[in-house]
């Protein structure tokens, strides 16, 4: 449904719809191609064609903003020979044969950008893993990944500590509701990870069943003002003020995006942002060999 500048997708509590998945799904009808001249005008034909509302592939209507109908397409089955699907306008009983074979968009949340963080490896300096069994911080120095205030006598066991360090890259959610559906979670673990460019993400979570729920938010943490230095600025100072505000305002519009939204995601990566330090560590066992 239109809602100003954009779609939003109903059946997702109005959650914001991708605007080039609206538009290819216009684009995919319009572009249909019929081949020759009406092939029935029999209704009785329908069902065996695939073009009735109920054996139809898809129906795709297109509303005024009175829910009224405006056009929409019916598509029906594969021919039997030769290329193309039978189709018709919802409005009429001719059916024709459509040339090309549309592929189309069938799931709500197929409208959807299910992976709203363009985090790179790269770009993390470090992430604080925090429950009611305590907290621990992982921090890079570009090379390696360190624990800060490892406890004595402990090391890294395996490497599933860099799992953790990188669980936010490539963050994926199956599922979105809106918060007021869900006042009964409680999002008693949390996952903070910080960016080379000062911008920082947090993840809260919560279980329920054999559920995982995630809240997202963004905050920009280096508050200096960009200011105009006396004299000619070079392209490198340049550069970094237009980068930092660009982070700035990116922040910004993530944390507006996604304020008041419920993300439903895999376990496994839930499994790797809650991970409990003593699952990362190991007794640090030296062997002392000595020369006779």
């Amino acid at each position: 449904k239109r809602e100003g500048d954009h779609f939003i997708v109903v059946e997702k509590s109005g959650y914001p719809a991708v605007n080039r998945n609206v538009n290819e799904i216009i684009t995919t009808c319009l572009d249909l191609k019929i081949g020759g001249d009406v092939y029935t005008e029999d209704k009785a034909n329908h069902k065996d064609l695939g073009v009735t509302e109920d054996d139809a592939r898809e129906i795709v209507r297109f509303l005024n903003p009175e829910s009224e109908l405006i056009t929409g397409v019916v598509m029906g089955k594969s021919r039997e020979q030769g290329s193309g699907i039978y189709v018709r306008l919802v409005s009429e009983d001719k059916v024709y044969v459509a040339k090309n074979n549309p592929y189309i968009l069938t799931r709500a949340i197929d409208y959807i950008e299910q992976s709203p963080m363009k985090l790179k490896n790269e770009d993390i300096e470090s992430v604080t893993v925090s429950s009611s069994s305590g907290n621990y911080t992982l921090k890079t120095d570009g090379r390696n990944i360190e624990m800060l205030n490892i406890p004595s006598g402990k090391r890294f066991k395996g490497t599933e500590y860099q799992q953790v360090f990188n669980a936010l890259v490539g963050f994926h959610f199956n599922d979105v509701s809106n918060e007021a559906d869900h006042n009964d979670l409680s999002f008693d673990r949390q996952f903070i990870c910080r960016t080379k460019d000062s911008t920082v993400y947090t993840a809260k979570l919560a279980e329920q069943g054999e559920k995982w729920y995630v809240v997202l938010s963004c905050e920009f943490t280096d508050q200096t003002p960009v200011t105009k230095e006396g004299g000619v600025e070079s392209p490198e100072e340049l550069k970094k003020k237009e980068a930092k505000l660009l982070a700035r305002d990116n922040a910004k519009a993530f944390s507006d995006k996604h304020s008041g939204w419920i993300y439903e995601t895999a376990e496994y990566r839930v499994k790797l942002m809650t991970k409990d330090i003593s699952e990362l560590l190991e007794d640090d066992v030296k062997s002392d060999v000595n020369s006779p």
